[in-house]
């Protein structure tokens, strides 16, 4: 007697292709949402850079123009390096190691000296941290091997 499996859509991407997509979504949205008034405090503040703006997304976290784009750039970069199994890794990983730097800045500078030109308060660098932690892990443990799962034909079917 056979057994079948489950059965589940396939979506014609591997795990760390979803989580690159979901990443850079989520980054997308938090790019959009700094120049939203209301939802970013002391909208009236937002400067292109540097400490003195005194936005904050979500009345938590010091964002400025140059901070918004930051965050859409890397939400723009999730999705279209998403396409592939090693593009995927990579930006997972390579944004983990940027977001570790970032968070490494922001407890090394002073929050009102003239380096802080992105801006980061201490709630931006543990969450910097985290989402550090967080892209590492998804890179590392959905980015093993299987790369050969994902390479598609010209046709479209998986190989």
């Amino acid at each position: 007697m056979a057994t079948s499996s489950p059965s589940r859509p396939h979506t014609g991407r591997a795990p760390v292709q979803l989580a690159a997509l979901v990443v850079g979504a989520v980054f997308l949205v938090v790019g959009i949402l700094g120049f939203v008034p209301g939802i970013t405090t002391n909208f009236d503040q937002l400067t292109f850079a540097g400490h003195h703006s005194g936005a904050m997304l979500l009345g938590i976290f010091h964002v400025s123009i140059l901070h918004n784009l930051v965050h859409l750039a890397f939400g723009v970069a999730g999705p279209a390096l998403s396409r592939t199994f090693v593009q995927a890794r990579l930006y997972l990983l390579v944004s983990a190691v940027l977001y570790a730097a970032l968070g490494v800045y922001g407890v090394v500078i002073g929050q009102d000296s003239a380096a802080n030109f992105v801006p980061v308060n201490t709630a931006d660098n543990w969450l910097h941290f985290g989402l550090a932690a967080l892209m590492a892990a998804l890179g590392l443990t959905l980015g093993k091997g299987g790369a050969e799962l994902t390479t598609r034909s010209s046709t479209g079917i998986i190989e």
